[in-house]
């Protein structure tokens, strides 16, 4: 089955001689038709140029971009099969959400009575049937993304980008329409490729992620593959919050050497004569910081074998104030040894 979208040894260098900056090195990847895939990674990491090329908006200095198996990497980007959603919405102002959503179809040639009928189901399909009288000024932030959205669709395109789209909301309406985006794509069917460096909106909203680190991928694959087996340091490091151990103190706790991946969730924090069953390990040290953060509380241990460990409990039964008189003491950490993880193997 063709790929709805194939990059080939993609590569993006900006600048000459000896200023060359190279901002993606030999990118490989292949998006499936009706995919939700993020491209995932911190500021500065290739994600958003990697987007930008599949758009048209910038040329690859090498590598080939295909779309549904066909070489555009030189296509322009109003000959390519794809729609941009971007994180400042960029609707015109002075044009009523029925006219922003219509102008891409009238652009193309679309007659006006089917523009009228396809913004108007575009609309639906976002939720805002009825608002198409509406100037952007009079809706909030989250209908002006919906309005983005179904102007970006109305022209159903094969490929969705979406830069960030979600990065100028507040948080409780951003976890709002991290739901509602995926729905939307389950719904359309269309392939969506997202753009963020927030770990959390990856981890909910993708089929699989792509992991991207100063111009390459480290890893793709599903949030659970990801996140509970992290491939390389980075990883284990930039999506959630994870324990490494290494060197000795992996082998005075694990009994073995390498580098190895513990989420704090899965870690108990325990009295020190707790008992220790065959499937589990542990390891004892003392609680440096108490931090209460609501659904949980983050124990911060320094360990005897070196090093520290990061516990989080949940905060389902007691009184998560009374955590807080564990600083200062020692205590065991438990966790079972399933969900030891070797990084890099």
């Amino acid at each position: 089955m063709t790929a709805a979208v194939r990059l080939v040894g993609l590569r993006k260098e900006f600048g000459s001689g000896e200023k060359v900056v190279v901002a993606v090195d030999g990118v490989d990847l292949e998006v499936a038709d009706g995919e939700f895939l993020t491209l995932l990674g911190p500021s500065g990491s290739g994600k958003t140029t990697v987007l930008r090329m599949i758009a048209g908006f910038e040329l690859p200095s090498g590598g080939v971009i295909e779309l549904g198996g066909v070489d555009v990497s030189r296509t322009p980007p109003f000959e390519r099969d794809v729609n941009t959603v971007f994180q400042d919405y960029a609707l015109f102002p002075h044009m009523t959400v029925q006219r922003n959503v219509e102008y891409g179809l009238k652009v193309s040639g679309v007659s006006k009575a089917e523009a009228t009928q396809r913004a108007e189901e575009a609309l639906e399909s976002v939720r805002l049937a009825g608002y198409g009288a509406r100037k952007p000024s009079e809706l909030s932030g989250g209908q002006r993304q919906r309005v983005a959205l179904a102007r970006a669709l109305v022209n159903r395109p094969r490929v969705l980008l979406l830069d960030e789209p979600l990065g100028a909301l507040d948080l409780k309406l951003r976890e709002q329409m991290q739901v509602e985006l995926k729905a939307l794509q389950r719904q359309v069917g269309i392939t969506f490729i997202f753009v963020t460096h927030d770990q959390e909106e990856a981890l909910t909203m993708s089929d699989r992620i792509a992991v991207f680190n100063a111009g390459r991928i480290e890893q793709v694959g599903s949030p659970v593959e990801v996140y509970e087996h992290p491939a390389t340091e980075f990883v284990a490091g930039f999506v959630g919050t994870s324990n490494l151990l290494r060197g000795e103190v992996a082998t005075r706790v694990l009994g073995h050497d390498g580098v190895f991946s513990v989420r704090p969730e899965k870690i108990r924090v325990t009295a020190l004569d707790a008992p220790v069953s065959d499937e589990e390990d542990s390891a004892v040290g003392s609680v440096r910081e108490v931090v209460y953060v609501g659904s949980g509380t983050r124990f911060i241990v320094d360990l005897e074998a070196g090093g520290e460990l990061v516990a989080l409990q949940q905060n389902v039964s007691g009184t998560p104030h009374a955590a807080a008189e564990l600083r200062g003491q020692s205590v065991r950490l438990i966790w079972n040894k399933h969900y030891e993880y070797r990084v890099g193997v």
